[in-house]
């Protein structure tokens, strides 16, 4: 690595458990404001507990917008099961990247997902996409992965996936069971919609 580099700390990547309270940050969004502009949003702070507080909440995680395995199975597998886990006692599903929230409207856009156009939105109709642009809420959740000499991504979140009960972890699945740093494989096995609604199918009975 360069003399220039700077990998992920030991504490950020090491991943929270079970059990474990949910990081309290600040995500930096875009609402959709009464405008006739063809960009009409303003920033809008929404927290951790805006998010989960009081809520049963499904997040899955992935290195980045735009990426191949993200934009071919993770996100389509997750749009298309939404509405079953929304009857299974899911409160929403959100998709977190440490993009920006530009990046990812358009990320959205060009997946072919339904914004909701409703003044004071967040975005889409179904899967809600969080810009957690300056990895807070990544490092706090343990997933900071730094992918320098394999891709050039610089500080991204390992791919995962969780259900957040109350701001509590409930359950965690972790690609690998671990966070590797300018990892060359994309592991893609258990953070998938299908073990997800494997998972909130037997915790239902």
């Amino acid at each position: 690595m360069s003399s220039l580099s700077r990998p992920s700390l030991a504490e950020h990547s090491t991943p929270i458990k079970e059990g474990d309270a949910a990081p309290s940050v600040t995500f930096r969004t875009r609402t959709r404001i009464e405008s006739d502009d063809e960009n009409p949003f303003d920033w809008n702070d929404v927290t951790s507990e805006d998010y989960f507080k009081g809520k049963k909440a499904v997040i899955f995680s992935l290195p980045g917008a735009f990426t191949p395995t993200c934009s071919s199975t993770h996100l389509p597998g997750y749009e298309a099961a939404y509405e079953e886990m929304k009857s299974l006692g899911v409160d929403e599903v959100y998709c977190i990247s440490v993009n920006d929230a530009f990046v990812m409207r358009q990320w959205g856009i060009h997946q072919g997902l339904a914004e909701d156009k409703t003044v004071g939105s967040n975005g889409f109709e179904k899967v809600k996409l969080v810009p957690d642009g300056s990895a807070l809420f990544t490092r706090g959740m343990g997933m900071s992965a730094t992918w320098e000499q394999e891709r050039g991504f610089g500080e991204r979140s390992w791919r995962y996936s969780a259900v957040i009960n109350d701001m509590k972890v409930e359950k965690l699945f972790i690609e690998g069971g671990e966070v590797i740093q300018d990892f060359g494989p994309d592991p893609f096995g258990v953070s998938d919609a299908g073990t997800m609604l494997n998972y909130l199918k037997s915790s239902s009975k």
